[in-house]
Order: C-alpha cells, then structure tokens, then sequence
C-alpha cells in the first residue's frame, strides 16, 4: 500500500515549485547585477556633472530684479 499524503501540504509545495520556476524566469529576464545597476548610476551622475559643467548661463536679467 502506498503512503498516505495530505493533499494541502502537497498542493502547497507543487505551487512553490512552479512558483521559483517563474521566479527564476523573471530573473534572467528582468534582473540585473548589483554592479551593473552601481555602475550605471555612477555613469549617469557623471554624464549629468559633465553637462551641469558646461551650462551656459543667461545673460538676460531676470524679472525680479526690474523695478517698475
């Protein structure tokens, strides 16, 4: 005669598994490595302090500054 199961336990544990199946699809699909995203960051903040670098700054007065 075969083990008696309990079928809640069995149901539970048939959906982890098909649940980190799809976890780990989305994974490779969606996850990055932590230094990937670091270095990302890093190039971003760069390219955006080279560009803050190079503003040119307006040469017309502002309107708070004329007194009517």
């Amino acid at each position: 005669m075969s083990d008696v199961i309990n079928l809640r336990r069995e149901r539970k544990r048939r959906k982890s598994v098909e649940d980190a199946k799809v976890a780990d699809a989305n994974r490779r699909l969606h996850g990055r490595p932590k230094g990937q995203k670091l270095a990302e960051t890093l190039e971003k903040q760069r390219i955006q302090a080279l560009l803050d670098g190079r503003k040119l700054s307006s040469g017309a007065p502002s309107d708070e500054s004329e007194n009517p």
